[in-house]
């Protein structure tokens, strides 16, 4: 009886640090570059004055505000070291699905090296939904066998944070919370607040003709200008995580942009520098104002998380006693 103890307690340990892994990529990758052969410049045409520019990405913050959600196709690459570790694993990761903000809902499949870092047998792609500030993963039929049948974990970032009591993981989940609701009208916004915000010029994206633009902000201008933090940190939890980012050594956030003739963002690349390397994300957006709908894995299927932290608590209470007992 202990070794079966022992046995479900461990394999449940597996699957929650999995699903926390699993989180910090989700997390790290919702905002926050590599490129094609779009590579744009000038030869092509003339640039646009700063006005021109301000201009046309004003424009272009509008429309996206408008239409609140879009079909995404995303790929994010981190280097090994700490920002690996902070961001859930080193790696590449794709996403792709529908997501909508204002409020934020996702229905996304992630995949790629950095779910299966560090272990071989975490799933190969895992379905995504994010609703009412809740996320549900689906982590595939390996994970069910040791989780009564139920592949669906529920997950409430913040109170897995506070509740877990684990200072480094809080820390990591917070240290993420700089890129969570980072919808493209909000990296826009951002964007609009680069003292060094120009016209690189036209470029195409997908075989569409772009205009395309580029903006660097530091780490403390990324903090004055995220509106969406208002919402998430106290001040308190403003000035720790700007702290922890320092830490990082992360100095900055470059940002592209390529704007269709419709006025809407196709593509956005994001590049964050650390003394470890650069974590890389590029994002293209398409169908703007499509349906972004999510409706929540069946509870008989589902297993929260926090109930799962409880339950590994009363095993590990069952195990040591029995093990004391039996003199293992």
């Amino acid at each position: 009886m202990t070794a079966v103890v022992a046995g479900k307690n461990q394999s449940r340990k597996r699957v929650a640090g999995a699903v926390l892994a699993t989180a910090l990529l989700c997390t790290g990758a919702v905002a926050c570059g590599g490129s094609d052969s779009d590579k744009g410049g000038n030869a092509a045409g003339e640039i646009q004055s700063q006005s021109k520019v301000t201009e046309v990405i004003t424009a272009a913050y509008e429309k996206t505000s408008k239409a609140k959600s879009a079909k995404v196709e995303m790929t994010m690459s981190t280097p090994p070291g700490k920002m690996g570790k902070a961001m859930g694993g080193a790696g590449e990761m794709k996403l792709s699905g529908v997501m909508g903000w204002d409020p934020t809902v996702m229905d996304m499949t992630m995949s790629g090296s950095a779910l299966t870092e560090g272990d071989p047998e975490a799933p190969e792609k895992v379905r995504m939904l994010w609703s009412d500030n809740v996320i549900y993963m689906d982590m595939g039929a390996a994970a069910a066998k040791d989780m009564d049948g139920k592949r669906w974990m529920k997950m409430d970032i913040g109170a897995v944070a506070k509740q877990s009591g684990d200072e480094k993981l809080m820390e990591q989940m917070t240290g993420s919370l700089d890129s969570m609701n980072q919808d493209p009208a909000q990296q826009l916004a951002m964007l609009l607040k680069s003292p060094n915000l120009k016209h690189v010029g036209p470029a195409k994206v997908d075989g569409a003709q772009t205009q395309r633009y580029k903006g660097r902000l530091s780490v403390k201008e990324m903090m004055q200008t995220n509106d969406a933090l208002d919402d998430l940190l106290s001040k308190s939890e403003r000035e720790q995580l700007f702290k922890n980012i320092e830490k990082s050594g992360i100095k900055g956030y470059d940002t592209e942009v390529w704007v269709n003739e419709d006025d809407y963002p196709v593509r956005m690349d994001i590049d964050i520098k650390s003394p470890e390397g650069t974590v890389k994300t590029s994002q293209k957006f398409s169908d703007y104002g499509t349906a972004a709908k999510v409706t929540a894995p069946p509870a008989g299927q589902t297993f929260d998380l926090m109930e799962m932290f409880k339950e590994l608590g009363e095993l590990g209470k069952g195990g040591a006693g029995a093990g004391a007992d039996s003199g293992i």
